[in-house]
């Protein structure tokens, strides 16, 4: 640190006192002392301790600060010529003079500067600059070529504001400059269309401004221009100039929608036709009897013509339609051959329609709805019955018998069958019905089944007894899933049609007999429509089915039973969840015994003259459904791409040498890519 010594020593006489930014420096006596300055190659320390010697400062001087300074003046300076010289010596070999208070200068390198504090009026000063329109970081790629090597600019996007520090100098022609920048010269004009519509009009400007030769962004960015629909406006604000030279533009094109012809015709994307038909048509108040095509008047006649005609029919009839507009009349129709839209209207009648069918006109999301039934049942089943018969076949011998309806087969049947010999040609039909009656008992018997069923002289005797335990369990898992549009019916079915006798007719004597079937769909079906809602909820409006053909009512019947699980319902799901729609837990246990009186009651011996028989069943039925939706090409494709693995992964799919037949029509019949999720694709650009 080198201080300045006492005004009795100086070597050079001080002036007066001097302000350098703000820095008071000492009085000097009332005579001012000039010095000629001529310094050739003199070391810089040895510099600034003369400088210090002659104007009364202390000076800090930085370890960094070496080198040699050569200054030669054509003439005597005072003491505040003699400091700016000293500054712009200081600045023409890389140092800065910071203050560093009390009257004090901090001598270091220029580099380092920007990041030292300063006090206020120092020669390098830091200063925030808040910005009213410009942004931030604009505001600082403008300044950057501004600032000296040694300066720094710093954008604070959030506070609006910029950060500056340079020499002093420096940053007070930033300021100025900032502040001729920094200002809205913006104008906002609004131009309302009569005949255009505003959102083309606006595509149309913008596009024009980003066009090659119309200085690209710069173009773009000079004047925003913006679509008020609801008023059918454009709104532009931007530099007066650039605005002005787009109002004629708008203003031509809006004058010339007006001369076009009143017949247009629209071609939709995504809608139909047919559906959105009577909607326009309701919305211009035609019938429906006129939607076949646009009248030969429409077609063939200018605005004059279809104006005098409406004037004339809404003369006729007050009660006539009129366009949306209060106008002439206006026509819908479609055009069988594609999917369009022809319109009969005015300009303005046609903007409007326009309008509609755009916002109406768009890819409708999808949904896939999956649903899970899952039945579990478990039966067990125990009988045990013993049946005993006596009797004879003339009638001398009583007849005695057990018979229960909880065993089979049935003893009676039996015995009558046997009783009545060898089949022959000449039987009667009641023979041949205990004939018929003792086979179907056989059939229906399970179990373990002994007897003796014989014939001595005219005595019949027999006896059955029959054990059955019999457990049964099922286990029933259905996966049906259908994708479909929004707010459209979809129905999947996989199952048979099974014939259903639903009448019959012998007639007299067989002489002309005929039977009805009805063929029911027996299988696995999901019917359903969803409603995709604001919220990101499905309400659901679904019936799903599960049925099987359990068998013949009885032995030698044609009817059939069948098994059927059905719900339909409307619930209400958030997307991707998984909710349960309804189920059934169901338990049965029944237990019958058959006994004869007194005997079945005796212990051990009574065993003989009972039947008896155990079930129990436990049925449990869940379904379950998750609807999720699409709304995206790559949203299809993670849906699509794990089922396609999922199915491809299966066994019976690889041949034996090796090859995946499901992989073989992909890329052998349809000539198509495997379905991959995006999140499993290459990057872009990459194959």
């Amino acid at each position: 640190m080198i201080k300045a010594p006492s005004p009795r020593t100086s070597v050079l006489a001080i002036a007066a006192a001097l302000v350098l930014g703000g820095a008071v420096l000492p009085a000097a006596p009332a005579r001012a002392q000039t010095q000629v300055l001529n310094v050739q190659d003199a070391d810089i320390r040895v510099f600034i301790q003369d400088v210090a010697k002659s104007t009364g400062t202390t000076f800090i001087i930085d370890p960094r600060v070496k080198g040699t300074v050569t200054v030669a003046s054509n003439g005597p300076l005072n003491r505040r010529e003699l400091f700016e010289v000293f500054l712009a010596t200081l600045r023409a070999n890389n140092f800065v003079a910071t203050p560093a208070g009390a009257g004090a200068y901090r001598i270091e390198p220029s580099e380092n500067a920007a990041r030292q504090p300063s006090t206020a009026g120092g020669q390098f000063a830091t200063e925030v600059f808040r910005l009213r329109t410009l942004d931030a970081a604009s505001a600082v790629d403008m300044l950057k070529p501004l600032i000296g090597p040694q300066g720094q600019v710093v954008a604070n996007p959030r506070g609006g504001a910029i950060v500056v520090a340079d020499y002093a100098d420096n940053v007070r022609r930033i300021r100025a400059l900032l502040a001729q920048v920094d200002q809205d010269r913006a104008t906002v004009h609004t131009v309302t269309l009569t005949n255009s519509s505003a959102r083309e009009i606006a595509q149309v400007i913008n596009e024009i401004m980003a066009a090659p030769g119309a200085d690209g962004k710069s173009g773009r960015g000079a004047v925003a221009v913006v679509a008020v629909e609801s008023s059918n406006s454009v709104l532009l604000r931007g530099d007066a100039d650039a605005v002005q030279r787009l109002l004629p533009i708008i203003t031509d094109l809006d004058r010339r929608a007006e001369s076009s012809d009143d017949v247009r015709v629209v071609f939709l994307r995504h809608a139909n036709a047919e559906q959105m038909l009577p909607v326009l048509q309701q919305l211009v108040g035609q019938s429906s009897a006129s939607s076949l095509g646009v009248s030969a008047r429409s077609l063939g006649a200018g605005r004059t013509t279809n104006a005098a005609s409406s004037a004339a029919s809404t003369a006729s009839d007050p009660t006539a339609p009129a366009s949306a507009t209060g106008g002439a009349q206006a026509s819908v129709a479609r055009y069988p051959g594609a999917n369009a839209l022809i319109i009969s209207a005015p300009p303005e009648t046609q903007r409007t329609l326009a309008e509609v069918i755009r916002q109406l006109d768009i890819r409708r999301e999808q949904v896939l709805v999956e649903a899970i039934v899952v039945e579990v049942s478990d039966t067990t089943a125990k009988q045990l019955g013993v049946q005993l018969l006596l009797g004879g076949s003339n009638g001398t011998i009583p007849f005695i018998a057990t018979n229960y309806t909880n065993a089979s087969p049935s003893l009676l049947p039996l015995v009558a069958a046997g009783a009545s010999g060898k089949p022959s040609d000449g039987d009667s039909t009641a023979l041949t019905s205990v004939r018929d009656a003792a086979i179907s008992s056989l059939l229906t018997a399970s179990g373990v089944t002994s007897g003796v069923v014989g014939r001595s002289g005219d005595a019949l005797f027999g006896a059955i007894i029959n054990a059955v335990k019999k457990d049964a369990g099922s286990n029933l898992l259905s996966t049906p899933s259908i994708m479909t549009l929004d707010n459209e019916e979809a129905r999947i079915l996989v199952g048979q049609e099974v014939p259903i006798t639903t009448g019959e007719v012998l007639g007299d004597s067989n002489s002309n007999p005929f039977r009805t079937i009805q063929r029911q769909n027996v299988g696995v079906q999901l019917e359903v429509k969803p409603q995709i809602n604001a919220g990101g909820g499905i309400t659901l409006f679904l019936r799903q089915e599960v049925s099987s053909v359990k068998g013949p009512v009885s032995v030698g019947s044609s009817e059939l039973i069948i098994n059927k699980r059905e719900i339909e319902t409307t619930a209400l799901v958030d997307d991707g969840d998984i909710v349960v729609l309804g189920g059934l837990l169901d338990q049965q246990e029944t237990m019958s015994v058959q006994r004869t009186p007194l005997l079945g009651d005796v212990p051990g011996l009574g065993a003989l003259f009972r039947s008896t028989a155990r079930e129990r069943g436990r049925t449990n039925l869940m379904v379950f459904i998750r609807p999720r939706i699409i709304r995206s090409v790559e949203d299809a494709r993670n849906v699509t791409a794990p089922r396609y693995d999922y199915m491809r992964n299966l066994p019976a799919m690889t041949t034996p040498d090796g090859d995946n037949s499901l992989d073989a029509v992909m890329r052998d019949y349809l000539n198509a890519a495997l379905p991959v999720a995006p999140s499993a694709a290459a990057p872009a650009g990459q194959k």
